[in-house]
């Protein structure tokens, strides 16, 4: 590999590394923000008696975002739930071809996922959302951002993949 494209592929993954510890730190944040809002629910219906009409909306937003978010996580590691037994069973060349092609479909399906994501949010624009009167595409940008981000981390996976994505099994002693 020339020296130009080794530094141009660190720049990538150093850039993709930070997007994706990023969007994994949102996502988690969104988290922790989904169950204060659904404690704070359940405190004002129940204890308070005055229902809260932005909460439910609210989680339900937060709940989609920190998906799409940490979802870019999971394309970085590989860990999202695969059927891997024709990856355990192949080696040397056919098991990276299996891998571009698993890569490639992968890809695909992202970026059909980004382009009806950009779609949906230019339509919903002038919708709100009930309780919060926030305009409706802020919540389904969540869909081509994560998406968008998720397509960085499948190509750093896998230009740069982890030494063990598979966690096998331990043989009983």
């Amino acid at each position: 590999m020339s020296p130009a494209l080794l530094y141009g592929r660190s720049i990538f993954l150093a850039i993709e590394r930070r997007i994706t510890q990023t969007a994994v730190a949102l996502g988690c944040l969104g988290l922790v923000l989904a169950a204060l809002v659904g404690f704070y629910q359940v405190i004002a219906r129940f204890v308070l008696f005055h229902p809260a009409s932005w909460s439910e909306p609210m989680i339900q937003i937060v709940l989609i975002w920190m998906t799409y978010l940490a979802l870019a996580g999971a394309m970085r590691t590989g860990t999202l739930i695969s059927v891997d037994m024709l990856l355990r069973l192949s080696a040397g060349p056919f098991k990276r071809i299996l891998t571009a092609v698993i890569m490639f479909a992968v890809l695909a399906l992202l970026i059909v996922l980004l382009w009806f994501g950009c779609i949906l949010v230019w339509r919903v624009r002038f919708q709100t959302i009930a309780g919060l009167g926030i305009p409706a595409s802020w919540s389904y940008a969540a869909l081509p951002l994560g998406s968008f981000l998720s397509i960085l981390g499948l190509i750093a996976h896998f230009i740069d993949p982890p030494e063990k994505t598979i966690v096998e099994p331990e043989a009983a002693g």
